[in-house]
């Protein structure tokens, strides 16, 4: 017999349940807004001193969540909005804790409908502190993925437009037997739809296991905190591989236990520059951590990595020959990023002025290689 979607749907929602997701029996619009004030006040409840938000000044919240594009409304999550109160007091708003990433509330809910361009009713949503992050498709057994992949991009176009559903930051399709993530991205196309695997690469396809280990409440908001990479080259979020994943994991237990070197391999095409990018962001964010030096060939110091890189760190990347910048940079504390080529690295280890200073900053490093070679 084969599993109805409705079925489907109900197993899914209790399993999520039993993760420690609250089930909201809300399915209109107006209840879901309800919802989100009621939870954006208990997550600023500190900040709030225990009073709830006055209309006018949750109206001051909604209009800065529906500024800007896809783009922007996920920056705007990861940052805090100095609201006005109406005393005139100011406080500052938070939407997730993205440092500790467990410390948020989670809320899972069905067949909302949200009325834009057409009327469309959507299947799970995962709510963190009342904002839809994640959405799911889900389609019975033996329908092809991709017309999960299609509805959701009608929705994107039909009746995410100016709701807080374009704050939704991954997108989950699934037939119970194949299941696949993505991030919200307008350009998304069906090839970069990637299934979940553990550390040794084995797929992991199943929508219960897949539940058990990818939405795991604290595993979910860990990958929306730290995973998702937000490109401003291309102005789009962009979430990681699971081989992306566990190798920036791997290097960051290196750094955290260990002085010992590490070594990661990547097979040519498969997103050197995004792992690498997103486990320097990490490392510089850890409060350990003095300096991460990026360093590559030349040959390989392309524009995109210098524009990437530079627009995460503005002046992180010196491409000219000259070695005195890149000392500046190894002096300075305030600067915790540097990309460079092992040509010009080479140099200022070698320059006689100035064997102190490396000498110094030498002593704190710990080396990591990144070997591009099928993995």
């Amino acid at each position: 017999m084969i599993q109805s979607e409705m079925i489907l749907e109900l197993e899914f929602v209790t399993q999520l349940q039993t993760l420690g997701y609250e089930l909201l029996n809300i399915h209109k619009e107006e209840d879901f807004i309800a919802n989100f004030k009621k939870q954006i006040e208990k997550f600023n409840t500190k900040e709030l001193n225990n009073t709830a938000l006055s209309d006018k000044e949750f109206q001051k919240i909604l209009n800065h969540l529906n500024k800007g594009n896809r783009f922007q409304k996920a920056s705007n999550l990861r940052d805090r909005f100095l609201l006005t109160r109406d005393d005139e007091t100011k406080i500052y708003i938070r939407f997730l804790n993205t440092a500790k990433w467990c410390q948020n509330c989670y809320q899972v809910a069905r067949q909302i409908r949200i009325k834009g361009a057409y009327g469309n009713r959507y299947d799970v949503t995962l709510l963190i502190n009342g904002l839809p992050l994640v959405q799911i498709e889900l389609k019975k057994r033996g329908m092809e993925l991709k017309e999960a992949f299609n509805q959701i991009n009608r929705y994107r176009i039909h009746s995410y437009p100016n709701t807080l559903f374009e704050h939704i930051q991954i997108f989950v399709i699934s037939n119970g037997v194949n299941t696949k993530y993505f991030a919200n991205n307008p350009d998304q196309n069906f090839e970069k739809t990637f299934f979940w695997t553990d550390e040794r690469n084995n797929k992991i396809s199943n929508l219960s296991e897949f539940t058990d280990i990818f939405l795991e409440p604290c595993h979910l908001s860990k990958i929306i905190s730290k995973y998702i990479v937000l490109s401003e080259n291309k102005m789009m979020p962009m979430i990681l591989r699971p081989y992306q994943y566990y190798a920036v994991e791997k290097i960051i237990e290196r750094a955290e236990n260990s002085s010992e070197n590490g070594y990661i391999w990547h097979t040519t095409g498969s997103g050197k520059t995004l792992t690498s990018f997103k486990a320097s962001q990490v490392l510089k964010d850890m409060p350990d951590i003095k300096k991460v030096l990026f360093i590559v060939d030349r040959k390989d110091l392309d524009a995109q990595t210098v524009e990437e890189f530079n627009k995460f760190a503005p002046g992180s990347v010196d491409s000219t020959e000259n070695t005195k910048t890149l000392v500046n940079q190894l002096k300075d504390k305030d600067v915790k990023l540097i990309v460079t080529t092992i040509q010009k690295l080479d140099l200022a280890v070698t320059n006689k002025k100035r064997i102190e200073i490396i000498k110094r900053v030498k002593e704190k490093i710990i080396e990591f290689g990144a070997v591009f070679e099928r993995w």
